[in-house]
């Protein structure tokens, strides 16, 4: 009886650990061999949204898992799927990986957004905002995980300042403004879990957006105030998305 306990122990352990390493585990570096696909929003209060690797907590890059393979397979793999979707910006939860990163990139020819003007591809691992301004500009997002949604009006900050690890490890600090800083906006809020139509009140169709933006009916990328809701609300500038992650839910507690 003894042996058979001890056996099916070590069953359940290697089981466990299978299940812990698999590729299409949320919090793993490792890519499933089916191709990836973009998750969608599920709106609040359906009990399949805490399943969600967009609504989970994502883990940070871990030392020793800076510059390997199995880093730059994932990154390379977002990009393809941020190119072939035309998106301008994709995070790491958006293919079903917990875990604090994203990237960014405008191309001039691309044809949802080349009148912003280009963004140079940059990626960002274990993201910071450090500084930002007290002014901000409306925009009417559209996500690649909220497809066939209307675009919804919020205000992001106008300039912003990081810190953040880069594939290798290295530390790298900037300043972004314009376009550039509504897109990392855009994606760090994936990272603090959800997306814009979790904040946004407004919204119009593509369609009838278009419209009334070139009859200058609705405010586009202008300078607003605090009566638009802030994408990014609750991010305490200078925190971890550790430490966000950990206020935030002491205060659902509370």
């Amino acid at each position: 009886m003894k042996n058979i306990s001890t056996n099916l122990l070590l069953i359940l352990i290697t089981v466990s650990t299978i299940n812990c390493t698999t590729p299409n585990a949320p919090r793993s570096l490792g890519i499933p061999k089916q191709e990836m696909s973009i998750l969608q929003q599920i709106p609040a209060g359906q009990a399949s949204r805490s399943q969600s690797p967009l609504y989970l907590r994502p883990r940070p890059i871990e030392e020793n898992e800076f510059n390997t393979k199995k880093l730059h397979l994932l990154i390379d793999s977002m990009y393809s799927i941020m190119q072939r979707k035309a998106g301008v910006g994709l995070a790491a939860n958006q293919i079903g990986k917990s875990l604090q990163l994203f990237m960014i990139e405008a191309k001039p020819d691309n044809p949802r957004y080349k009148v912003l003007g280009p963004v140079p591809q940059q990626i960002f691992i274990n993201p910071v905002i450090t500084k930002a301004s007290s002014t901000k500009k409306n925009f009417w997002h559209a996500c690649l995980s909220a497809v066939g949604e209307k675009r919804g009006n919020v205000a992001t900050y106008e300039w912003l300042e990081y810190r953040c690890r880069d594939e290798k490890g290295q530390l790298q600090t900037g300043r972004l403004e314009g376009f550039a800083a509504v897109i990392f906006q855009h994606e760090f809020k994936h990272l603090m879990n959800g997306t814009y139509l979790d904040v946004a009140k407004d919204f119009l169709s593509k369609a009838d957006l278009d419209d009334q933006i070139s009859k200058g009916k609705v405010p586009y990328f202008e300078l607003t105030d605090d009566s638009l809701p802030l994408l990014i609300g609750g991010y305490e500038i200078g925190e971890t998305l550790n430490e966000y992650h950990a206020r935030t839910k002491m205060l659902r507690k509370e």
